[in-house]
């Protein structure tokens, strides 16, 4: 069947990834409340945090390549599985070691699921279907992260925060399990099976990590994706101490996903107008600036504002390093490129909640916060004085490259 056929997968794609995101959203902060139940401290929650992405950390690139040269079904499933068991098991472990370890199993089938689902729509759309295709796929998981957090906040109870955290556990792995109704038979028969390169032989990794742009998109990404992910953990942690209900921290987590969705509406607009480089650094800076905010002992509408404002800002920083990375890289190397993206990703995500769970538990809850903005400030810094490479221009002046950013520009961080 020819790549474009039966515009039926592509719902039953966007169906599945909102159910399996939404479990996800919804499991990442009731973790974080059950450890606290259970005993937890600040560094128990970072480490926790950090293990649901230590499994990925290795499995990046070599799934990543398994999809290059067989079929992305087998992944989703799969995906499907280790998510909803992850979230379930979290919710009747009763030992932090024990949450760890599922946490560990639910990150690695988020990531099984989202490099088998972008396979499958790159491979299954036509080369003018894409922009529309990959646009779709993301509103999956743009719903899964807007609902996810709110029902988390909706379900777990601050008077009964183990019981309570543990039944938002449960609820989200059977969330993660309807993402089954939707996968049967969803990829078409390949045409062709993909080679093993495009250009010859493999360029070295080290050649890429060289190339003059891609580190700045690596560290770009992770600055990004750690403020993210810390955030998400730490939230609930910060919300403890000043008072505020977990109803209201889940209204929070999604008031910042909506408005890094906004931001992905506008992207092109702010690209014409300022260009890839100064965009990318002042949202770092302002990044950087209202990560610090955050630290502060505000009122809860002020701590909306400061949120809604990093979560705009922090929606740049994807996109637009995915772009530095393609443009960067050698040519016949860009998926792998990408793949050591994801990978610095991963690493991110594992060594960001451990160092704020270490500093947390020395300096104090606000601490984390003070720590991403750091690591925003040297993103923004690296933006600056590393230009694009010679020949990339800015985008929006490219014809050709429409398809390709107005995909990663949706597709955000999945």
């Amino acid at each position: 069947m020819r790549p474009g056929g039966n515009r039926g997968w592509l719902l039953r794609l966007v169906i599945a990834f909102g159910f399996a995101q939404g479990a996800v959203s919804m499991a990442r902060p009731a973790v974080s409340y059950r450890a606290l139940a259970l005993g937890a401290d600040e560094r128990a929650v970072g480490v926790i945090a950090g293990v649901y992405a230590l499994l990925p950390l290795f499995a990046a690139v070599p799934l990543g390549r398994r999809t290059d040269h067989g079929r992305c079904a087998p992944l989703l499933p799969f995906g499907v599985i280790l998510i909803a068991g992850g979230c379930a098991l979290s919710g009747v472990a009763d030992s932090l070691g024990t949450m760890a370890l599922w946490s560990g199993v639910m990150g690695l089938g988020h990531l099984s699921f989202v490099i088998g689902a972008q396979s499958l729509v790159a491979r299954q759309s036509a080369p003018h279907e894409q922009d529309r295709n990959f646009g779709h796929f993301t509103i999956g998981a743009s719903l899964g992260q807007l609902v996810g957090p709110i029902a988390a906040g909706s379900l777990i109870d601050g008077s009964d925060m183990a019981g309570s955290s543990a039944l938002a556990l449960v609820v989200a792995g059977a969330g993660a399990a309807v993402a089954f109704t939707s996968l049967w038979r969803i990829e078409h028969r390949p045409t062709s099976t993909a080679s093993r390169t495009e250009h010859g032989g493999r360029v070295p990794v080290v050649r890429i990590l060289r190339a003059r742009g891609v580190p700045t998109g690596i560290l770009v990404s992770l600055s990004v994706l750690s403020a993210t992910d810390v955030l998400t953990a730490y939230l609930p942690v910060v919300g403890e101490h000043r008072g505020i209900a977990p109803s209201v921290i889940g209204l929070l987590l999604s008031l910042r996903a909506a408005a890094t969705i906004a931001c992905r509406l506008v992207l092109t607009p702010l690209l014409r107008l300022l260009g890839r480089t100064a965009l990318l650094t002042v949202t770092c800076l302002l990044a950087a600036l209202l990560c610090a905010g955050v630290a502060l002992p505000v009122p809860v509408w002020a701590l909306a504002v400061m949120l809604a404002a990093l979560g705009f800002c922090l929606g740049v920083g994807q996109p637009l390093s995915m772009t530095t990375v393609v443009r960067a890289a050698p040519d016949g190397a860009r998926s792998t490129a990408l793949a050591l993206r994801l990978t610095g990703n991963r690493l991110g995500q594992v060594a960001a909640p451990a160092a704020a769970g270490l500093i947390a538990g020395v300096a104090g809850v606000a601490a984390p916060f003070m720590m991403l903005g750091g690591l925003l400030l040297v993103s923004a810094a690296s933006s600056l004085r590393a230009p694009a490479p010679q020949g990339a221009p800015e985008a929006g002046t490219v014809p050709g490259d429409r398809r390709l950013r107005a995909g990663l520009r949706r597709s955000g961080d999945i």
